[in-house]
């Protein structure tokens, strides 16, 4: 499954789409962007809305073993969680994650079917990756997400006051969120 675009003279990396508990709809940017460039594949667990940790951990691992070369993962919310498990478990190599919306699994709205992601490794993410936070995400407070950068080495941006960045913040097909994607995949090509 070697599927590689030009852009700009670099070659750039295949992309893994992780949605959150639920899954992504027809409105929410992850599908949106899969929609619109070849280069994105969505990992299929078992189940969106009862998510289990180990078959999640395993749907990842079986999505990176299907590229040519190590992958970003793009994660939102829970699947942000994901991929910090997934990392502290499995050697396999992955370019980068942008990890959007990181929900805080000891927070008051954290779904209890979720259970199983708790707790959260704190260590040093082992890829570069880059935390994108609202100011008002109801499943993450900001200072618990600066807590999560400290702690994974992440970088940060903080867009403003975007709820949990999902559909239901309206943002469509999120062109500020590309564009950090773009950018955070131009500096990995360096």
């Amino acid at each position: 499954m070697q599927r590689h675009l030009r852009y700009h003279g670099t070659i750039m990396h295949d992309i893994i789409t992780l949605p959150g508990l639920g899954g992504s709809g027809d409105t929410h940017w992850q599908t949106l962007w899969e929609r619109t460039d070849t280069r994105f594949t969505r990992f299929q667990p078992a189940s969106w809305d009862q998510p289990d940790l180990h078959d999640w951990e395993q749907s990842l691992e079986r999505a990176v073993g299907h590229c040519a070369k190590p992958p970003v993962v793009v994660a939102h919310s829970l699947a942000c969680l994901l991929v910090v498990h997934w990392a502290a478990r499995f050697p396999s190599a992955i370019a980068g994650a942008l990890l959007v919306a990181v929900p805080d699994p000891d927070g008051a709205n954290f779904p209890s079917e979720a259970a199983s992601f708790k707790p959260v490794p704190d260590r040093t993410l082992r890829f570069p990756s880059l935390i994108i936070a609202s100011t008002n995400d109801p499943y993450g407070e900001l200072e618990v997400t600066q807590r999560r950068v400290r702690a994974w080495q992440s970088g940060l941006i903080v867009p403003g006051a975007l709820g949990h960045i999902n559909a239901s913040s309206g943002l469509g097909d999120w062109p500020q969120g590309r564009a950090l994607l773009d950018a955070f995949c131009a500096g990995l090509s360096r």
